[in-house]
């Protein structure tokens, strides 16, 4: 066997074994810190906002430990976490969180802080939602109008959000108006923007890239029911090795220091934070 065919062969034997250690997370991974205590967490935009490398290399720093976060929206997240392929999550879906932790696979559900949705769209806005007096009622207007709305359609937290909105409008949608990407955040709004289309983006998401967005503007916020919390979970007791560093990591993020680290998270840079904290989110907890 040649030097290229031996060399290859050893590559698919690497990757055949990390797809048997973990299957579904070899693409999409950052590494924070360095220490011995490894532990993965699965999340979306805390992730890709920078607030996670943020809480990551601070909480590495104080416990010698090492952050793989692997980027996946709250649906996906949580099945990482159901069949023990991460040690905790962040996610932002009441239902399926306490789902999660009545089944027994998730434990340590920890308010950890919040945002919440802005539905945006041109200044135009042609199906007049800014006169809406809340997000159900702007949905009815835009399927009304057949104005374009887009959907990351791919079971995260905002999916799942908007779907209820849609159930709570009394609208199933679909047609061409309808533009599902199967993105995360930031691309998604970024594809709303180049349609002229309808999009229900996290707050953090819209302060820290709507110079991406030029043609879109906040048209409807402040109804309580577009709120969006976030709880950290771990996975359930031995089930995963790095949870006993994932559960210290929760504390962390619960203790006034990681909390600080939330609530001026985006300040300096933005003029504003891109999170609240756990004490402000709480009032929004059932």
């Amino acid at each position: 066997m040649s030097i290229r065919l031996r060399m290859r062969a050893a590559a698919v034997a690497g990757l055949v074994f990390c797809g048997f250690m973990m299957p579904s997370i070899a693409a999409d991974t950052v590494t924070y810190g360095s220490g011995r205590n490894v532990f993965s967490l699965a999340t979306g935009s805390p992730g890709e906002l920078g607030l996670l490398r943020l809480l990551g290399e601070a909480f590495a720093e104080k416990e010698q430990a090492s952050l793989r976060w692997i980027k996946a929206g709250t649906g996906q997240s949580l099945k990482l976490l159901r069949e023990k392929q991460v040690d905790m999550v962040m996610v932002h879906a009441p239902g399926g969180e306490e789902k999660a932790v009545a089944e027994g696979w998730a434990t340590q559900r920890t308010l950890i802080g919040s945002n919440e949705f802005y539905i945006v769209g041109l200044a135009s806005d042609p199906a007049g939602i800014a006169t809406a007096g809340n997000g159900a009622e702007a949905y009815r207007r835009i399927a009304r109008s057949g104005a374009r709305f887009v959907s990351r359609g791919d079971n995260s937290g905002t999916h799942q959000k908007e779907m209820q909105i849609w159930a709570a409008a009394g609208v199933k949608p679909e047609g061409a108006w309808y533009i599902v990407t199967r993105d995360f955040m930031t691309a998604s709004l970024k594809r709303a923007d180049a349609e002229g289309a309808y999009f229900m983006t996290d707050s953090s998401t819209w302060v820290a890239e709507k110079s991406n967005a030029p043609r879109l503007r906040i048209l409807l916020r402040g109804d309580k029911a577009l709120v969006n919390t976030y709880h950290a979970l771990a996975a359930s007791e031995g089930a995963t090795p790095g949870r006993e560093t994932a559960l210290r990591f929760i504390r962390f993020v619960a203790s006034e220091e990681g909390q600080r680290i939330i609530r001026d998270y985006g300040r300096e840079r933005y003029g504003e934070a891109l999170y609240n904290d756990a004490v402000y989110a709480r009032r929004f907890v059932d």
